[in-house]
């Protein structure tokens, strides 16, 4: 038995405004266009960000980036740069920002409530003084992705209180999802043993630097 798609009533942003109301001064004002020294504090501190980007029809991607707290570099005011580590070699943000050099950043700190949300343009570079900025254990990053700053401000932590997010008993879903192995196997269509996929995983991961 096959059921028709349904899709959810769209709202246009006027019905969208007229439900959440209008923001307050205090959360008008905190949007900046340039970073502060508290800005580059918080950067300094973190080893995750998630990057949104998308294509040149609109079609979004987002992906994780981290390193050790502080991997991605404040050049300046109004400039960052975030190291490229080894991954799986799609490139899907460098092809999106070949297309639309639009890009959405939020960093996170662990423990702390509150996400640092940066907007702006972005390029790839293979700049060395920038590079070796990157450098972590003797090993330079191959290629930088600058990020020319237009907003930047910090967002309220209510998403992370909700979630629990830095709560350990949290942690406790994870041994309730299927491992990496046994999602790759089902993705390859079977007949491969999950347990030697989660293996190779491990052994890909021991070698990220």
């Amino acid at each position: 038995m096959t059921h028709a798609r349904t899709r959810p009533r769209r709202l246009a942003f006027e019905e969208v405004r007229a439900r959440l109301g209008e923001p307050d001064a205090l959360v008008r004002g905190k949007v900046g266009d340039r970073l502060a020294s508290y800005h580059h504090r918080f950067i300094a501190h973190s080893p995750f960000l998630t990057m949104a980007t998308a294509d040149a029809a609109g079609r979004v991607d987002c992906t994780p980036r981290g390193d050790y707290p502080g991997f991605a570099k404040v050049l300046d005011e109004r400039t960052l740069a975030i190291p490229d580590r080894p991954g799986n070699k799609l490139a899907d943000s460098f092809s999106n920002l070949a297309e639309n050099d639009g890009i959405g950043l939020l960093f996170l700190v662990p423990g702390h409530r509150e996400t640092l949300r940066v907007n702006g343009r972005a390029y790839p570079t293979d700049e060395p003084d920038v590079l070796a900025r990157m450098q972590t254990e003797a090993r330079e990053a191959e290629l930088a992705l600058v990020v020319e700053v237009e907003e930047v401000y910090f967002h309220c932590g209510r998403a992370l209180i909700r979630s629990r997010l830095w709560d350990p008993a949290s942690q406790a879903l994870a041994a309730e999802l299927p491992s990496a192995g046994e999602i790759a196997a089902a993705q390859m269509g079977g007949g491969i043993d999950p347990a030697a996929l989660e293996g190779a995983l491990e052994a890909g991961y021991r070698q990220l630097y």
